[in-house]
């Protein structure tokens, strides 16, 4: 294996956490937006 292969190793590994990490927030974000959407709309109802 040379300098050249394990470079795109590393890169492509880091390229793929980033995409994880990316992914994982966007998925928490709207599920947060999707939560407080029902709360107000239940406090909404309740008043």
């Amino acid at each position: 294996m040379n300098l050249e292969t394990s470079l795109l190793t590393i890169l492509a590994t880091a390229a793929l956490g980033l995409l994880v990490v990316v992914t994982g927030g966007v998925a928490y974000l709207t599920s947060a937006e999707w939560r407080d959407r029902r709360r107000q709309e239940r406090e909404k109802r309740g008043r």
